[in-house]
């Protein structure tokens, strides 16, 4: 970031995140929506196994392509169109609902084509970022932003769940709209810098360009030893993790015997949890070393995992602590991951590299949904859960002992290609 862009990044980097905060506060609104219809018409875990699959399944396949756009594209365009794509299928969405012709098939499509846009969206305002924002204010920003997602977890689901009292889905799928569009809105008058691009330097061209742009992205990432095991760390945890937070409307109906209040306090609780560990991550910042953060994150998320595991169907608020407990870790996970490959990614490249560790960091996560809803229906969904908390303290334990890891910051551990 130059001279010029430092005094100004404060407003125009809040007036966009503002507006984020909306389209974030409709989607979670959505999501919540959706997955309790499928919850109350189906029971399944196999269902709520694959609307996740088929949410995952742009940002596993087709990101890596998606990244070397974003560094060829403008990437305020890209947000922009990404938010009218999402919104425009919303409505399709909520016509079908109107109609009453819904059907499983065209909740999951929906899922998939909102994914899709979003997979356009947040790298690039996640590489925009960087461009905006100094340095060594990123690891704040992470932590604001995690607690943005906890204050929008409390509130979207309670919000939801009071709704779907008083309106039709499609009443819910308009709100998804509206937010949207307050979201264009402020990125239609600010201005966001773009990566310088090297003079004389022309992008290749066509399909095998994209392929070339891809690879460079992979090469930086396998270059840099350190963020490779990083990434296959939480490619791991994804795995073990995310079937447990798929599953959680079914734990708290058939384990708990509770209805949607409960499972919107459960999300508010990890919600809250998100909140205060965002907050102390945007304070306090981190360790000196943010990869030591990182790593005390996934030790409590192992510890917090297990409560909720050993909780008795008596027993829900051992639970919903649980879930508190592994909100908060969260932040103090993911915040310093972020910040990590701002500081050190250069910005004319961050698109392709933060995609693509995205697109590994989720790929076992359809792998384990196909695995976990077959698993969890053998061994109970509380089986799952123990699973992963064993996991989770392996993979925790494990991390500490790699030297590449423990170095990842220091700038000599990335290899020039």
């Amino acid at each position: 970031m130059n001279n010029s862009n430092l005094a100004g990044w404060k407003r125009t980097f809040f007036i966009i995140w503002s507006g984020q905060a909306f389209s974030l506060f409709g989607s979670e609104l959505v999501q919540f929506a959706l997955v309790w219809f499928l919850t109350r018409q189906t029971g399944s875990a196999s269902v709520l196994a694959m609307a996740s699959f088929v949410a995952l399944l742009p940002r596993v396949l087709i990101s890596p392509f998606i990244g070397a756009l974003i560094d060829r594209w403008n990437r305020q365009r890209v947000m922009i169109f990404a938010d009218l794509f999402i919104a425009g299928f919303t409505l399709v969405l909520a016509v079908i609902f109107w109609q009453n012709r819904v059907q499983v098939w065209h909740i999951y499509a929906i899922m998939f084509i909102r994914a899709l846009g979003s997979s356009f969206h947040w790298p690039a305002m996640q590489s925009s970022t960087s461009l905006m924002v100094p340095k060594d204010q990123l690891a704040r920003i992470s932590g604001m932003n995690q607690t943005l997602q906890g204050i929008l977890g409390i509130l979207a689901p309670m919000t939801a769940a009071l709704l779907l009292d008083i309106l039709p889905m499609q009443g819910m799928l308009a709100i998804d709209i509206l937010t949207a569009l307050i979201a264009i809105t402020p990125l239609l008058f600010v201005v966001i810098p773009q990566p310088v691009k090297n003079e004389g330097v022309t992008p290749y061209a066509g399909i095998g360009g994209l392929i070339r742009d891809v690879k460079e992205g992979f090469r930086y990432l396998a270059n840099w030893k350190g963020m490779m095991v990083l990434t296959i760390a939480a490619t791991l945890l994804n795995f073990l993790l995310n079937p447990g937070f798929t599953f959680t409307p079914l734990l708290v109906t058939q384990h708990f015997g509770k209805g949607a209040v409960e499972l919107s306090l459960v999300e508010a609780v990890f919600s809250f949890g998100m909140i205060a560990g965002g907050i102390m991550l945007s304070v306090w910042g981190g360790f000196k070393r943010r990869i030591m953060t990182t790593l005390s994150g996934i030790m409590g998320i192992a510890v917090s995992t297990a409560i909720i595991a050993v909780a008795k169907p008596s027993e829900f608020l051992w639970a919903a602590a649980g879930m508190g407990v592994t909100g908060f870790m969260m932040p103090i996970t993911n915040g310093p991951i972020s910040a990590i490959m701002q500081a050190h990614v250069e910005p004319e490249i961050q698109g392709r590299v933060f995609t693509m560790t995205n697109s590994l960091m989720s790929a076992m996560i359809p792998v384990s949904m196909l695995v976990a809803a077959p698993v969890a229906e053998w061994i109970g969904i509380r089986g799952w859960l123990a699973l992963a908390s064993a996991g989770c303290l392996v993979i925790g334990i494990t991390c500490f002992c790699v030297p590449e890891l423990m170095d990842v910051e220091n700038p000599l551990s990335k290899k020039r290609n």
